[in-house]
């Protein structure tokens, strides 16, 4: 499969009539649609981007024709289909909810209305809540909740960019952004109004100096928007960061370390 995409790719005008090509092209979208690929996986603690599955994604819009998609009352006129839901599949969608063909979205999983795009991997029992978005091949974990308005950034060229990822247990607080392959770490809680881009400064505060990430929040940290201050030639101006101020403590369970946070450190949802 990965070397009928490859050559697909690598020369699009000459195999574009080839129905093995083709089929090639629709059975890796069919398998990111069920959750048997992915676009990243997770090998010795690291996310590596499996980049002939992205290729697949951008010859799908290729090979695919415009036209128009009933859902109930709902339609569009694009080329990538949407998600039809039944009640084997596990996944409560609310009217107003939007998935793409080609994401997967796993068993006990909540849709308010919201968007996720083709790629896509949201994993069991995530709430991706109102007016959320999960971009083209943005890679959510389990027992995710991306609460209200909550923008995941997505990303299919260059095909060697990293998604965002978010791991299993987050909690993303409302109208929170994370985009440009930002990793945020199992258990993480980012407050309401974080914005990580990959040069974002994510500063963690709690020691006597601070210590500076770029695209990645470790495990289990309680991030809040934060200010830092930098010299320009007209003045002192106050710059985005993001202040790692607490960590979610191990000796409970999710559902009450979370509320803990929120409580002992004051982060707004």
């Amino acid at each position: 499969m990965r070397d009928l995409i490859e050559e697909f790719y690598s020369d699009p005008e000459k195999f574009s009539k080839s129905d093995k090509h083709n089929s090639a092209v629709l059975q890796v979208i069919h398998s990111l649609d069920q959750g048997k690929s992915r676009v990243c996986e997770k090998q010795g603690g690291e996310w590596g981007v499996l980049e002939w599955i992205k290729k697949a994604v951008l010859l799908y819009f290729r090979i695919r024709k415009i036209e128009n998609f009933e859902a109930g009352q709902y339609s569009a006129f694009d080329k990538v289909p949407l998600k039809k839901w039944s009640s084997d599949q596990g996944v409560r969608a609310v009217p107003g909810s939007i998935a793409r063909y080609g994401a997967y979205v796993a068993p006990s999983c909540v849709l308010m209305p919201s968007f996720v795009n083709i790629g896509a991997y949201v994993g069991a029992g995530t709430m991706v809540d109102t007016w959320a978005t999960v971009g083209s091949c943005a890679q959510v974990g389990a027992g995710v909740h991306l609460s209200g308005g909550v923008g995941i950034g997505g990303v299919l060229e260059p095909l060697q960019a990293k998604p965002v990822i978010i791991e299993d247990h987050c909690f993303i607080g409302s109208r929170a952004i994370v985009v440009e392959g930002v990793q945020v770490g199992e258990g993480a809680v980012l407050g309401a109004n974080v914005v990580l881009t990959g040069s974002t400064p994510i500063i963690d505060v709690r020691g006597s100096s601070e210590k500076v990430y770029k695209g990645m929040v470790p495990p289990r940290s309680v991030v809040v928007p934060g200010t830092r201050s930098k010299s320009f030639p007209a003045g002192n101006y106050q710059l985005a960061c993001a202040l790692i101020i607490g960590e979610r403590t191990k000796s409970t369970d999710e559902k009450t370390s979370l509320n803990s946070a929120l409580r002992d450190f004051d982060v707004s949802v």
